[in-house]
């Protein structure tokens, strides 16, 4: 078979002599095509053969045959983003690699998604062989890595032939189990009280919401009158952070109060040694412990004062200290016996947006594009063990264990996307996708996970237990 090659940026591309159908309508915009753009030498073509839209090229008498094109030319003449539509793949069509030369991998291919090299995120997977031992061509695998955006939006034709993913994530392990859809904007917060089966989420769109999580159906609306920006359960008792208040109800007595104390939004909370501490926008930690008041249960008992931005991120770790991240870069680290600040880190140079306490170690996420790993030193400093880079700004974190009891950290990213990592090696296991950011991942008994988006979308995700082999007799 008669054959013509082109040589873009290092890479040698095999041409048939077929002629790209898109290419006659003007619509190819493929820099490396494996179809002819141009006429092969061996037929004659009557301009009144073309069916759609013509190319910008003259058009030929009929009588006469077409001339011949060089194909580097042709494509280097081509109309540039016309096309919306390409062409299938040729199947007898290969890449060949030059080694060490090509820069730009060909298509990506699904059958790669699981088989990429999971220690370095930006690699490319091996790559195949095929012919002979004495003659193998290199053919590059590189795995899609984003949601098709026109799938997204239910209008995507190219089908099977899309680069990228026609699905909202991708990975082994775990699969969807439902997505609960009211809330108008970004989910803030879920608490999961004891005893109840009922699950209560809070957004900025200004309601809390009771789900059945039998049904999966929302079963009560409160209208809260301000943004719900964090939300939490401990024991019976369901905290809502809104705008200097924290409102707290008893979903066993269907009692509740309003904590004040707060300046300005309350975007983060947690519960740690009896004690409810609140991080808000003026940059100061509210903590609440039980009274024996007969007005309130809750009592004021210190304001942790240090940082001079917003605090977005509380984590209560081992020996009764709490952990604080805030807008201004800083993480301060308090004894909850004392309230005292006991050390500040400043090790990121954005805002940090999210912070984990798992075993001995604290991890940190950030608008930095890093995740740091913390340990303990023997002078009771931390520092830093292990930065973990990503491609965009962090905007929350959170870990449990997969069924085989590895440890699995996930990290959403600005990019609207969480990535799924395997501690400690940070090997990625697979990526979940929205429409647009994911604000919120909580994790709950049973192999649940939860993530809420800007949307106001709030999916139920489950680990898949592998199928137990009978042992046999």
């Amino acid at each position: 078979m008669d054959t013509k090659v082109a040589r873009f940026n290092g890479t040698k591309r095999v041409i048939g002599t077929k002629t790209c159908i898109f290419w006659l309508n003007g619509r190819c915009n493929r820099d490396n095509c494996r179809f002819l753009h141009g006429e092969p030498s061996t037929h004659s073509w009557n301009h009144n053969e073309r069916k759609g839209r013509f190319s910008s090229t003259p058009y030929h008498n009929p009588n006469k045959s077409l001339p011949k094109h060089n194909a580097s030319s042709t494509l280097s003449n081509r109309r540039v983003g016309d096309d919306k539509f390409p062409p299938k793949c040729n199947k007898k069509t290969v890449f060949i690699r030059k080694t060490g030369d090509d820069k730009s991998p060909p298509r990506h291919e699904t059958e790669s998604l699981l088989n990429r090299k999971t220690e370095d995120e930006k690699s490319h997977p091996k790559d195949a062989t095929i012919g002979d031992d004495s003659k193998k061509t290199q053919v590059a695998k590189v795995s899609p890595k984003q949601v098709c955006k026109y799938w997204m939006n239910g209008d995507c034709v190219r089908g099977e032939h899309c680069q990228n993913l026609h699905s909202w994530f991708y990975g082994d392990g775990f699969a969807t189990l439902a997505k609960l859809q009211g809330h108008k904007k970004l989910v803030t917060g879920i608490g999961l009280p004891h005893g109840s089966n009922k699950l209560y989420s809070g957004s900025t769109d200004g309601t809390l919401r009771t789900w059945d999580c039998v049904t999966g159906q929302c079963t009560n609306l409160m209208n809260l009158g301000a943004e719900a920006t964090s939300l939490i359960s401990e024991g019976p008792w369901i905290f809502v952070g809104l705008h200097n208040i924290v409102k707290a109800w008893n979903t066993q007595t269907a009692s509740h109060l309003t904590l004040d104390g707060p300046k300005g939004r309350v975007l983060s909370m947690v519960v740690g040694n009896d004690t409810l501490l609140a991080g808000a926008e003026d940059g100061v930690i509210s903590a609440w412990r039980g009274s024996s008041k007969s007005e309130s249960p809750f009592e004021l008992v210190a304001s942790l004062r240090g940082h001079t931005k917003s605090v977005v991120c509380l984590a209560v770790g081992c020996n009764k200290m709490l952990y604080s991240g805030s807008k201004d870069q800083s993480i301060k680290v308090w004894d909850l016996d004392t309230f005292e600040c006991k050390m500040t880190l400043n090790a990121h140079t954005d805002e940090v947006t999210s912070l984990i306490c798992w075993d001995n170690f604290l991890l940190s996420g950030s608008s930095d594009c890093t995740i740091k790993v913390w340990y303990k030193t023997v002078e009771d400093t931390l520092e830093v063990a292990y930065s973990h880079n990503v491609e965009n700004g962090v905007v929350a974190l959170s870990g449990m264990t997969d069924p085989e009891n590895k440890p699995i950290l996930f990290c959403s990213t600005s990019d609207n996307s969480v990535r799924l990592y395997e501690l400690p090696s940070f090997a990625e296991r697979g990526r979940l996708f929205a429409k647009q950011e994911v604000g919120l991942i909580h994790t709950a008994p049973g192999g649940l996970f939860f993530t809420g988006d800007r949307t106001g979308l709030l999916t139920v995700w489950k680990w898949l237990e592998k199928p137990k082999v009978a042992a046999s007799s």
